[in-house]
């Protein structure tokens, strides 16, 4: 797995045991933090992702602790993620770490991970959920939707879709209790085609903004 990199911040990592096994928080201190944003992976891939990545650099210099949670499963270093009963029950064990930090804890995560974050959230009493990449259906079966649980989180949410992502585009949300931004041409990794004209750098910069600007209006 790639490191995570950071142009001011010394990442340090815990492990954590919980009722499916050990799981791991690489912790991106801000200096006098107001808010910690929990943010776990996905189901195909681990913190390294872009997104979470972008935001644990950006976010501590606007006084928000990130920690990217890496669920048991990964840490175990299977290649499969298990049922999602089993996910939200890691995210369930290491709440306590998170919010052992001091400050409101905001969940998040991308893709199976942001629906850990908005199954748990009002159980768990979080700030508030960022779900990025939100898979609101399997690609090409909208009528699988997975809706109910982004309305039913009940607490206060941001949703960042890419344009283009085949789980969901951003006109698919139905209305609700939430906001949401679209990085455009973003695919479900909020990878960009070249020919959009549209840097990955930039469509970065559009995802980082957003969320540091929701989570500044969150009082």
């Amino acid at each position: 797995m790639d490191p995570v990199n950071t142009d001011d911040v010394t990442p340090r990592a815990e492990t954590v045991e919980t009722g499916a096994g050990t799981a791991r928080v690489t912790w991106l201190d801000a200096p006098a933090p107001r808010l910690v944003l929990a943010l776990g992976h996905g189901a195909g891939g681990g913190i390294e992702a872009r997104d979470l990545k972008a935001l644990g650099a950006a976010l501590p210099a606007h006084g928000v602790t990130v920690a990217l949670v890496e669920q048991p499963w990964r840490v175990a270093g299977k290649k499969l993620a298990p049922a999602p009963k089993t996910l939200d029950t890691g995210w369930r064990g290491l709440w306590p770490a998170l919010a052992a930090a001091g400050p409101p804890v905001v969940a998040g995560g991308r893709s199976a991970g942001a629906r850990v974050a908005c199954r748990t959230a009002a159980e768990l009493g979080a700030r508030a959920v960022l779900a990025l990449s939100f898979p609101l259906h399997p690609p090409g079966r909208p009528e699988k939707t997975r809706a109910d649980e982004l309305l039913g989180c009940g607490v206060d949410a941001l949703v960042v879709q890419g344009g283009n992502d085949p789980f969901g585009k951003p006109a698919e949300f139905r209305p609700g209790d939430y906001r949401i931004t679209e990085v455009p041409y973003g695919d479900h990794g909020f990878a960009v085609p070249k020919r959009s004209g549209l840097t990955e750098e930039r469509a970065m910069e559009i995802l980082t903004a957003s969320v540091a600007g929701w989570l500044a209006d969150l009082k």
